[in-house]
């Protein structure tokens, strides 16, 4: 009876490994459960640093992708009408025999002190970080063996970057990830033999990074040049889910392939409120999600950007409350100089953000979409999140007012967060009705948003 027990516990246990193993296909790749500290975190920083941070420039146009400065290269080498102004700037500034790799000498990151931004991310309430391990100018932050004299070691600032930044973001006890392009618009192997360039150079970087650094995110971008079986996303996720080693906590978004964003991946992307050309303004998806959106128009730190073109802390304060109550997450890009300096004004937006988050953390992190939340209210300026048995209403107008609220059920406490005065409510025949009093500067619980917190044992 005894060797009968033994052999099906053994054959559980093989029946279960084996259960555990993601084919290289989507139908299995998508069981997989987005790992829950994702949705926890909800804020993260991205950080768009390169060679483009050199010249670090681009018109301040009225198409978005136009003012990103990290595709310098490609607008004056294309030659396009998004171009032109591009080759002017590129010619008056450096002469006409410039070429973009001789930017590469001058990205030295001189004043760059991982410890210091690791210090402000922190500060700044994120709980992920996301560095550009390589954009599609193809220049490597680490000592890729498939980029010699094209990384930050061989050239440049003779740095690991992306081991200096990972070891001290993990010693504040954030969490490391990394961005990875995945063509380079000008690889030789890439513009002649895609399949060779996916197999000899893609995969053994993606697979380096994951091994060297053991990120808990991997971003990837540029997929739309190819399909997912010409890049092998599947063989690759295979790998990344069943035998490397982050394939418990690991995440990775959906830009797999040209036709795989909003369909396959931990989570799903959107970029300046849009998906290629939908709009994704009021967007809501069951699975994880997440926006991400420079402080002003560009990810890559671009000179040519006024005062007038960063967001406000009150604009990025409300952009996160919008997408938490939409279960999403805010990726915020900051751009750093060339020097390593990461700009004031971003600075101080990641200060003011962490501020508030100190008073009202409790309805962002670890929160979840209200289900049952009153649409009318959000046209109001009021979302919701709910985390266990409490939710929070999130008040973009923080002026003297009356809240009704539907749907919340057998309240028993209500309170805003960093206020110590009681508010007055009652309940009514389909809610509550709640009084927000007019509240003096030297009293306000934070700056921007206000946070009414509802403890009831039926939020959902």
């Amino acid at each position: 009876m005894r060797i009968l027990f033994l052999l099906f516990a053994m054959l559980s246990s093989l029946t279960m490994t084996a259960q555990q193993r993601f084919e290289p296909n989507w139908k299995s790749l998508d069981k997989r459960k987005t790992p829950s500290w994702f949705e926890d975190a909800k804020f993260g920083i991205f950080v768009h640093w390169g060679v483009y941070s050199v010249p670090a420039w681009a018109p301040n146009a009225d198409n978005v992708y136009t003012r990103y400065a990290e595709w310098y290269w490609h607008r004056i080498i294309e030659g396009t009408h998004e171009g032109e102004e591009f080759l002017k700037f590129h010619k008056t500034m450096y002469g006409e025999k410039a070429k973009y790799q001789d930017f590469a000498s001058l990205f030295n990151a001189e004043l760059f002190n991982a410890d210091q931004w690791a210090s402000l991310f922190k500060r700044s309430g994120a709980r992920y970080i996301v560095l550009t391990s390589k954009h599609h100018e193809g220049f490597t932050l680490w000592p890729s063996a498939e980029s010699v004299n094209w990384n930050s070691v061989d050239i440049g600032p003779h740095r690991d970057i992306c081991g200096e930044l990972t070891d001290a973001v993990r010693l504040t006890g954030l969490k490391m990830g990394f961005y990875y392009s995945l063509y380079e618009w000008y690889h030789p192997l890439y513009r002649t033999d895609v399949n060779r360039y996916v197999a000899e150079h893609m995969l053994p970087q993606l697979k380096d990074l994951t091994e060297r650094y053991k990120p808990e995110i991997i971003w990837t971008d540029g997929e739309w040049e190819q399909t997912d079986k010409t890049w092998r996303a599947e063989e690759f996720l295979s790998w990344l889910y069943n035998d490397s080693p982050v394939r418990k906590t690991v995440v990775v978004n959906d830009r797999w392939g040209r036709d795989t964003r909003g369909k396959h991946g931990s989570f799903y992307t959107t970029e300046y409120d849009l998906v290629h050309d939908d709009d994704a303004k009021n967007m809501t998806y069951t699975h994880p999600w997440e926006e991400c959106r420079g402080i002003a128009g560009s990810f890559g730190f671009n000179r040519g950007e006024n005062i007038e073109d960063y967001s406000t802390a009150k604009q990025l304060i409300e952009i996160l409350i919008d997408k938490v109550s939409r279960g999403g997450n805010l990726l915020l890009n900051v751009g750093p100089t060339a020097d390593g300096r990461i700009p004031v004004i971003m600075q101080e937006r990641l200060l003011q953000i962490g501020k508030w988050l100190s008073v009202n953390g409790e309805a962002i992190y670890n929160s979840r979409q209200w289900n049952n939340m009153p649409q009318e209210n959000r046209r109001q300026g009021v979302y919701y999140t709910v985390n266990a048995n409490n939710t929070y209403a999130l008040l973009t107008n923080t002026q003297k007012q009356t809240l009704y609220i539907k749907g919340v059920k057998n309240p028993t406490e209500i309170s805003m967060l960093g206020y110590n005065k009681p508010i007055s409510w009652h309940k009514t025949a389909d809610g509550i009705k709640i009084e927000i009093p007019a509240i003096s500067v030297e009293e306000s619980p934070c700056d921007y948003a206000w946070v009414v917190k509802i403890i009831s044992h039926e939020a959902k």
